[in-house]
């Protein structure tokens, strides 16, 4: 018989886009870290992968697995004290893709990568999923790898890898990265604009990518998850220094910093309305160039 899939909820803190909220996860009722505790492959044939996710498709609050915090909650990023939206910038409306993270993958900072040529960016490997359905922050979907793209972010590498659910209707027809733009044309262009202008309307340069911009095919992809996999088991062993990072978990039998889930003190479910949005958040930017 079959074993059972893990069932993940959420347990939410205080209202969305404030900065008390926190989103922590559950695994069948027990509190656990979305960046430690949550396996990265999902079956025995390592081809399908666990992704937590941070930010739905369309939205643009920029919610991140929190490194700083117990247990690793989703929150909301500040800058300067204030919460953090990504910018509209035409005709994109917030992140393209339900955007979030690989769970026991990280981007070591002390290693180079010797074809970008940059440092990793010290976070759990991004993702970006494509499939139809707009997801929910702190959803745990399974999905597989289809491709990657390596954006240069102020002198780090930030690999960007492109997924889809399983479950979605397009998912047996999209295997590697030349699947996706039959199937969906101008995405892969589109991604790529976006990274390279995001950060425009708030006076920074466009972004730089290695390989000219290039997204790189599965097999490639899955030597970067593979490579990022092996950085989180030196971080959670304590064979790399975590340099800051929280490293508490409930479930990694090998770390010395699990902790029995009874003793955290993470206050119970709260279900609020998220407080308002400034109206700026939805202007609309328009970038010379954008589709150059």
């Amino acid at each position: 018989m079959a074993s059972r899939s893990p069932v993940y909820t959420t347990r939410k803190v205080g209202a969305a886009h404030t900065l008390e909220h926190r989103i922590y996860i559950e695994k069948d009722g027990v509190l656990v870290s979305p960046f430690h505790d949550i396996p990265l492959y999902a079956n025995e044939q390592q081809t399908v992968l666990n992704m937590v996710v941070e930010i739905p498709r369309w939205t643009n609050a920029k919610q991140e697995i929190s490194k700083d915090d117990e247990l690793n909650p989703i929150k909301q990023d500040t800058k300067k004290g204030k919460l953090r939206f990504v910018r509209n910038c035409f005709p994109h409306k917030g992140y393209l893709w339900n955007y979030g993270a690989f769970p026991q993958t990280w981007e070591d900072p002390n290693v180079v990568h010797p074809e970008t040529k940059q440092a990793g960016d010290n976070d759990p490997l991004d993702v970006c999923e494509i499939g139809e359905l707009v997801a929910k922050p702190g959803e745990v979907k399974q999905v597989k790898v289809l491709g990657v793209m390596a954006l240069l972010d102020e002198g780090e590498t930030d690999w960007k890898v492109i997924v889809i659910d399983v479950n979605d209707p397009l998912a047996p027809r999209l295997n590697d990265i030349e699947d996706v733009e039959r199937h969906l044309p101008g995405l892969l262009r589109a991604s790529n604009e976006w990274f390279r202008i995001y950060k425009i309307p708030d006076g920074k340069p466009e972004n730089q990518f290695a390989f000219s911009g290039e997204c790189k095919n599965k097999k490639y992809a899955m030597e970067v998850v593979r490579e990022c996999a092996e950085s989180w088991e030196k971080l959670i062993t304590g064979k790399t220094a975590s340099g800051g990072i929280h490293l508490t978990n409930t479930t990694v039998q090998h770390s010395q910093d699990r902790v029995d889930p009874s003793s955290l003190k993470v206050p119970a479910h709260e279900e609020k309305a998220p407080a308002p949005i400034d109206s700026s958040i939805d202007k609309w930017f328009y970038i010379s160039g954008a589709s150059a």
